[in-house]
């Protein structure tokens, strides 16, 4: 995948943005809205650029006109550090007939996994430019959205499902490619529909499984009498168990991580089994069950820097 934005005081080089997908330039001080009222041709809009001076820091330019038609141009600017200076070079991106204007005011313009499900949302496809006026009144680009489909396998209840929520979080500041997030969710209730026990055991009172169809007993607490229970809980609910009565008992398998076949599918889950640890299986990627926001920052770049040297 093409899609790092360039670094902060850079000055881009144009000449291939046009065949990128996922383009999305950050800081996104760098794109300049501007009206017009020329030719909406590649032609004249680069002779009309050329021959204008832009601000020390712009590098996209957004032409509009009266008749609601876009244009989207990289310029390439001298290396100065005076207030204003003038065009080099300049790259049609997208004329108007591959341009598409959306309102969006929930959609922040520096997250483009955001920018990319505004696009996504409103039809844009992968050989057109969304230009987004987002959040605070801000506009920014996505060209050729093309995101990362990325599955998120994770257990209810609680729902919402923790491990979703903080790849969202992510999402929303880390220097990532665009990413699609795809809920699937087991749901435990379900899972303890599919046996008649006498009673159930299961890994914690949060889980929010205090109902289910037979009495249910919480392995967090410990009860202190063995009752004939079935236990819905993974490999590491089963190691307590061992520890704390000395036996296996009967059990329905919860982990996502078993349940999950791979599929050529980017996914994401967690596992009990790990505890500090990250591992990778080809586009399956494995987080402890307690992670928090650092480790799967960390999660989401490994995968996508693998997937772009793929």
């Amino acid at each position: 995948m093409n899609s790092e934005p360039r670094m902060n005081g850079a000055i881009l080089q144009v000449g291939s943005l046009k065949q990128r997908d996922n383009y999305v330039p950050l800081p996104y001080r760098c794109v300049s809205f501007q009206p017009y009222d020329g030719i909406m041709d590649a032609s004249v809009i680069e002779k009309y650029l050329l021959n204008r001076e832009v601000y020390r820091r712009t590098d996209i330019i957004i032409l509009h006109n009266p008749q609601h038609e876009y244009a989207v141009a990289a310029v390439q600017r001298a290396s100065c550090e005076a207030l204003f200076t003038k065009v080099e070079k300049v790259e049609i991106v997208a004329l108007p007939a591959d341009c598409v204007f959306i309102e969006d005011p929930e959609t922040d313009p520096a997250n483009p996994s955001a920018l990319a499900k505004a696009a996504i949302k409103h039809g844009v496809t992968v050989q057109q430019t969304a230009i987004i006026w987002g959040m605070f009144d801000h506009i920014n680009i996505i060209h050729h959205p093309k995101p990362l489909r990325l599955r998120v396998v994770e257990v209810i209840p609680p729902a919402p499902p923790k491990l979703y929520h903080l790849i969202e979080q992510v999402l929303s500041y880390a220097e990532l490619p665009p990413i699609n997030l795809e809920l699937v969710v087991i749901d435990l209730r379900e899972l303890a529909g599919t046996v008649n026990p006498e009673s159930f055991l299961v890994p914690c009172r949060s889980g929010g499984l205090d109902e289910l169809n037979a009495p249910v007993y919480f392995l967090d607490e410990r009860p202190a009498q063995r009752e004939n229970w079935t236990l819905l809980g993974c490999e590491r609910s089963l190691q307590f168990h061992r520890h704390y009565y000395g036996d296996e008992p009967p059990r329905v398998e919860m982990c996502p991580r078993q349940l999950t076949k791979a599929d050529g599918t980017a996914t994401i889950l967690k596992c009990c089994l790990l505890e500090y640890d990250i591992e990778q299986e080809g586009l399956l990627t494995i987080v402890p069950w307690g992670a928090d926001l650092k480790m799967i920052e960390k999660a989401l770049l490994q995968l996508t820097r693998g997937i772009a040297h793929v």
